[in-house]
């Protein structure tokens, strides 16, 4: 029997390459999948549905609440949302108009990324501070004005030369009465870093729910109870249960994806990654014998902060006869496609196995005979 891809003419894709949107963001265990089936027994009332697992959730990580978004870019324009407009309900429905209130979210130069876009949906306009090389103190101090609205971060700042770091900006900003909202979209593991922010200060913090687990189309918004709850009256759910007409009707989740969301954040916070790490670097030294006959590469662990996550292969373009991102376009072209991660360099790519199954690695090394051997 056909697959739904070969009935709709779309290649499959082989995903070495991480949780990415593009790509359909990742597959949900068996058991969290099956408690997505379990939720289609009955309809609910999403209202206390969102307000339970928002709940529970607050309650894993010790934050003071959260809220179960359509994706961590959802969380980012509902945190704008709430700090532009506050509980006040009739600013609440003139979003994304937001020409009396205040609307600037001041981001710096080193922290630009193009999901910072996500800020302005609601009406939100941003502010870019920084020079080339770096951002000073005194120029976030310069910056903060009656249109000031929040200060956006993007998590982990450290990794950015020049950027100043979160505990500074949230000392300014706090100082004169200024809320920070960070994008955290992918910093789930070491799992303290799922509370880390908030901790530290952050008004509001966002993530994307497929990077421990739940599907594509999930994240979730954390931090300061006021002003998630004013997230929340902006939300779909907020829209349909008050009178009041929010701008985020069009970002719903179903009832699935938030047990999932759930699920998964509870199964991530749990299980044992000392085990799920020692596992790639078991993949990872089964895979360098069955590659090492191919003339002209080389391979490198893959490190993410020190934790081992895939292999990096670094192809020689003179011995190989091709470079690196040759290979990566003839990965990609075959069918079944593979995507790898590319780098800046074109000598070399990497296969991430987070969301590589342990059965596609054959089908990869086969690939890679053909291209290169």
């Amino acid at each position: 029997m056909a697959s739904i891809f070969e009935e709709l003419g779309v290649r499959p894709v082989i995903n070495a390459q991480g949780n990415r949107t593009l790509l359909g963001g990742g597959t949900p265990a068996p058991d969290i999948r099956a408690m997505m089936d379990a939720a289609e027994d009955h309809y609910v009332n999403m209202s206390e549905l969102m307000d339970a697992v928002g709940e529970r959730i607050a309650g894993m990580l010790g934050v003071e609440a959260a809220l179960v978004t359509s994706g961590c870019s959802a969380a980012l324009a509902y945190a704008a949302a709430a700090c532009m407009t506050g509980d006040d309900a009739d600013k609440i429905e003139r979003i994304p108009d937001t020409t009396d209130m205040p609307n600037e979210f001041i981001i710096q130069r080193q922290l630009r990324v193009k999901y910072d876009r996500c800020m302005t949906i609601p009406g939100g306009r941003l502010v870019e501070i920084g020079d080339e090389d770096r951002t000073t103190a005194d120029q976030l101090e310069a910056a903060i004005g009656q249109r000031t609205a929040g200060i956006h971060y993007l998590a982990p700042g450290d990794r950015s030369p020049g950027a100043l770091p979160l505990e500074q900006v949230i000392e300014i900003g706090h100082a004169r009465g200024v809320p920070i909202v960070v994008d955290a979209a992918g910093q789930v593991y070491p799992t303290d870093l799922l509370s880390k922010y908030v901790k530290m200060g952050a008004d509001l913090v966002a993530y994307g729910a497929k990077y421990f687990g739940a599907v594509n189309s999930s994240g979730i918004l954390t931090g300061a109870s006021d002003l998630v709850e004013v997230a929340r009256s902006h939300s779909f759910v907020g829209f349909e249960a008050s009178p009041i007409r929010s701008f985020g009707r069009p970002m719903k989740v179903d009832r699935q994806e938030v047990v999932a969301v759930y699920g998964a954040l509870r199964a991530w916070l749990t299980m044992n990654h000392e085990d799920r790490i020692a596992g790639y670097e078991a993949r990872v030294a089964a895979m360098k014998p069955m590659l090492a006959d191919i003339d002209g590469i080389s391979f490198e662990d893959l490190q993410d902060d020190g934790f081992l996550e895939g292999l990096t292969i670094v192809v020689d373009e003179d011995a190989a006869g091709m470079s690196g991102a040759d290979v990566v376009e003839e990965l990609r072209n075959g069918n079944p496609s593979v995507w790898v991660r590319e780098h800046e360099t074109a000598d070399r790519f990497s296969l991430r196995l987070l969301t590589l199954p342990q059965s596609a690695e054959s089908a990869i090394v086969d690939r890679l005979h053909q291209i290169l051997g």
